[in-house]
């Protein structure tokens, strides 16, 4: 009951247009101060500062720095274009093109609302331009963003590692299989829809401007191999990983001289904004965290679960639909924060392996991404598309049906995402 009466105190402060962190540090401390009475207030700082600075959160910060300058300095441009070379050729190819290059995005940035903002704004009104309708060219983008939450370096992922206290890197592993499938297989939605409905090649296949465009992209390339061949070559942790971005980006950017010391501002200026949203929802979840450590209502939830049901697949079920329906309200990062901490005793009493459910709540909240009323990366594609939220939903269900069809296969074919961890660390 403890756990409910907080979690509809959050959820009403939120639907009051309360910030969610915001929101999560009133309930907590309202709770405590319950709890424990109004000693526990000149703790209360001292919680928000250690939970906010746990090492591998540095990664978080880094990302999306690294996302920014490649924003703001014309890398997305060419990597477009090169993919455009590649896929222009087939039927839908521009859209196939929005989803390579939103997959590419993501390999660097980990975060969707990035690669929404560098994507959405050059591929968009290209679609649109060629023939495609504005619903369906954000829902594309949109939806192709989503799986920068599953393709590492996910931040998504850096956060759930956290709070569940599992590898960030098994994380990033367990997640390259089905980023992969949720990209091909909107690649050839894409292609059987422009079938259909007759929407255009882009251009012919030509060689020379494959080459070209290679040559033009091939130090934006280098960047996924810096990142992920030193994150999972195991020569540095992924927050050092993280680093390297940041400096590759940076060094790159100046070698197009497509940057200057004005857009290298901005893009920091940008990374902190978006830093400080995040890292302000870190530390407010340190004071819900304490409180419910201390009243140790997870274990109590736990065993209320088990006399249920003690079987991991029907957990799953379970879990599946409490995380979308959460998705629907909160913000991915605000999920993460606030559930997974309630819910890991269940999953380990379950005997679920944690770097498998961790995939199970990204894949959910991926979908949560989508689905109005909240849907932080639909939004940000309708906003650059000038379309109605609705009508985009619409256009858009195929694609949920993907990532549904991913989330499903992972959460009950553990193999698929699990076996590439297993071959690399056993």
């Amino acid at each position: 009951m403890d756990i409910l009466l907080l979690i509809a105190g959050i959820l009403a402060l939120v639907l009051l247009s309360v910030p969610i962190a915001v929101a999560l540090a009133i309930a907590a401390t309202v709770a405590m101060v319950a709890a424990q009475g109004t000693d526990s207030l000149p703790n209360l700082a001292l919680m928000m500062y250690n939970g906010a600075t746990n090492f591998p959160l540095i990664a978080i910060p880094l990302f999306i720095l690294a996302g920014a300058i490649m924003n703001t300095s014309g890398i997305s441009r060419r990597l477009i274009a090169l993919a455009s070379a590649l896929l222009g050729f087939v039927k839908g190819g521009l859209a196939m093109v929005n989803v390579g290059a939103l997959m590419f995005f993501a390999e660097i940035s980990g975060s969707a609302v990035a690669g929404v903002a560098a994507i959405g704004p050059i591929l968009i009104p290209a679609m649109k331009k060629r023939g495609y309708p504005g619903p369906f060219a954000a829902a594309v983008n949109s939806s192709a963003a989503s799986l920068a939450i599953i393709i590492p370096p996910s931040i998504p992922m850096i956060l759930y590692a956290v709070m569940a206290g599992t590898s960030v890197v098994k994380m990033f592993v367990a997640g390259i299989v089905p980023g992969l499938l949720g990209g091909l297989s909107m690649m050839a939605l894409c292609y059987w829809i422009a079938v259909r409905r007759g929407y255009p090649v882009e251009e012919l296949f030509q060689l020379r401007r494959v080459w070209q465009t290679f040559k033009d992209a091939a130090l934006a390339l280098l960047l996924p191999l810096i990142i992920l061949g030193g994150i999972f070559g195991g020569f540095v942790t992924a927050t050092e990983g993280a680093g390297l971005a940041v400096v590759a980006a940076i060094v790159i950017a100046f070698w197009y001289r497509e940057m200057n010391w004005r857009l290298l501002w901005q893009a920091v200026v940008d990374g902190a904004a978006q830093t400080a949203v995040v890292m302000l929802l870190v530390a407010a979840s340190a004071l819900l965290g304490g409180y419910l450590t201390e009243q140790q209502l997870p274990q109590k939830l736990a065993g209320a679960i088990t006399e249920v049901t003690s079987e991991p697949w029907a957990i799953l079920m379970l879990m599946n639909v409490f995380f979308l329906v959460i998705g629907l309200f909160l913000h991915s990062a605000a999920a993460i924060i606030l559930v997974v901490p309630i819910v890991m005793p269940v999953v380990t009493a379950a005997g679920i392996d944690p770097v498998h459910f961790g995939l199970v709540v990204t894949l959910n909240l991926a979908i949560g991404q989508q689905t109005p009323p909240v849907a932080s990366v639909l939004a940000t594609a309708c906003s650059i598309a000038k379309e109605d939220v609705w009508a985009v939903t619409r256009a858009n269900l195929p694609f949920l049906g993907v990532l549904v069809a991913v989330l499903m296969i992972c959460t009950y074919v553990p193999a698929v995402p699990m076996w590439l961890v297993n071959v690399m660390y056993g």
